[in-house]
């Protein structure tokens, strides 16, 4: 019975083989694609990184010599400086990118959907014709609701959405963020560190309690029948980011 298996098994472990080389080969190409648009639009990208590189390996031929072991740290210093390099590139293309979807009709709904870690989203929740919306996320912080669009319209559709919510959540804390550049507002690019400062207020199995609690009032409720608006230019950042950290 083992030995009928094994041509299968092989073939298995062929394909399964194949499919990484291709996956690979395309975070290799994205890569390289993302890094000729940032190239061309970010002039200091280039000096930047060959900077970062330079330095490393001048650090670790340094404290090479200073111990004596200066053909054991070059390497170190070789691969610290890509790795430095690629950390630069990331961060660089993510600001492009979020400077390029601050103002853009679902930017925020587009940045909480690319948000690391165990969020509980669920965009547009409420909102009006003009695409302003409110997006409702839990987690460990409780209920955090994030308003985009028309800063008038927008607070009192937060203000609504709080008070209906209040009724089920019990004693978790409900935060309300405003996205915008204006003061008592938080910045597109800086929403996801914000909410990543909040307060850890909740467990685990109370963000699935209450996340079944306010998805049932939305059932009864009715969903909210809003355009999502438009994913910004470039939103790929965090796929690009996750090829970087593969390499």
């Amino acid at each position: 019975m083992a030995k009928a298996n094994e041509p299968a098994d092989k073939e298995a472990k062929k394909a399964a083989k194949l499919a990484r080389k291709q996956a690979s080969k395309e975070r290799r190409k994205q890569l390289w694609q993302a890094f000729q648009m940032q190239r061309k639009e970010d002039k200091r990208l280039v000096p930047y990184m060959v900077g970062i590189f330079v330095l490393a390996v001048a650090i670790a031929v340094g404290v090479g010599l200073w111990l004596g072991q200066v053909w054991f740290t070059i390497p170190l210093g070789i691969m610290a400086g890509l790795l430095g390099g690629f950390i630069l590139f990331g961060r660089r293309v993510q600001k492009t990118v979020f400077t390029k979807a601050e103002g853009q009709p679902g930017a925020a709904g587009w940045a909480l959907g690319n948000m690391r870690g165990t969020w509980r989203i669920k965009q547009a929740v409420v909102g009006t014709t003009h695409l302003d919306a409110v997006h409702r996320v839990i987690g460990k912080p409780g209920v955090i609701l994030v308003g985009e669009g028309n800063p008038n319209r927008t607070q009192g559709l937060l203000n609504q959405e709080k008070k209906k919510i209040s009724r089920v959540v019990g004693s978790t804390p409900i935060y309300v963020v405003l996205v915008g550049n204006d003061e008592g507002q938080v910045e597109l690019s800086k929403l996801e560190k914000h909410l990543n400062k909040l307060p850890k207020n909740i467990d685990g199995k109370q963000v699935d309690a209450l996340e079944a609690r306010l998805d049932a009032l939305n059932t009864r409720k009715g969903g909210a029948a809003l355009p999502k608006g438009p994913m910004p230019q470039g939103a790929k950042v965090r796929n690009i980011q996750r090829a970087a950290r593969r390499r």
